[in-house]
């Protein structure tokens, strides 16, 4: 059994996106980065009220994403940070939320993200992946490493399928983090071979 969490992107879905993230929530799959960055905070909070909506009936963990403060006006206590958003928080900020995740490209990130109290991180982009196009992908040595750096959770993300997801757990990651595989069609072929959980 792996860990696998969804991160989302509008752009890619070739469906109904609200469709998409109801048939998400009531999968196997039981986390979701609400990942949709080139919203403005006011697009957010009312895309995030609604997805929320969604998750809470579905029993499922919605984790939203650089928009703190709509997690608080929401009551969500559930966010995934660029490290640059995270650093700019107050001690009080950070620690209203229970979860608490951060991206990091480096060693450097990792020990800073877990400093300032993240209870998970990313690390990657480990393959490439049409998201960083062009961008060499850090491969399973900085992957290693890394996970060995820090005491708390690391998902590997970038170019993550159920093809190699056992390659980068036996790299020491948590779990993988996918993003084309649940935005487009070959979304139901990734969920008839997923056996997830998230905690």
């Amino acid at each position: 059994m792996y860990r696998v969490m969804c991160f989302t992107n509008r752009k890619l879905c070739d469906e109904d996106y609200i469709k998409r993230l109801t048939d998400i929530a009531y999968s196997e799959i039981s986390a979701t980065v609400l990942r949709e960055k080139d919203l403005s905070e006011d697009e957010y909070y009312e895309l995030a009220k609604k997805v929320n909506e969604i998750y809470k009936k579905a029993g499922k963990t919605l984790i939203l994403h650089n928009f703190y403060k709509v997690a608080k006006r929401l009551d969500i206590d559930k966010i995934h940070l660029p490290l640059s958003v995270l650093e700019s928080m107050n001690e009080e900020e950070r620690a209203y939320f229970k979860i608490l995740g951060a991206s990091c490209h480096s060693i450097e990130d990792a020990v800073k993200a877990q400093k300032h109290g993240c209870t998970y991180i990313t690390a990657g982009h480990i393959y490439a992946t049409d998201c960083k196009r062009g961008v060499s992908p850090r491969g399973l040595d900085f992957l290693r490493e890394i996970t060995h750096k820090v005491d708390i959770p690391v998902w590997a993300i970038g170019g993550i399928s159920m093809d190699n997801i056992e390659e980068v757990v036996s790299c020491g990651a948590y779990g993988g983090c996918i993003m084309s595989g649940f935005m487009k069609n070959d979304y139901e072929t990734l969920k008839s071979n997923l056996f997830t959980y998230f905690s």
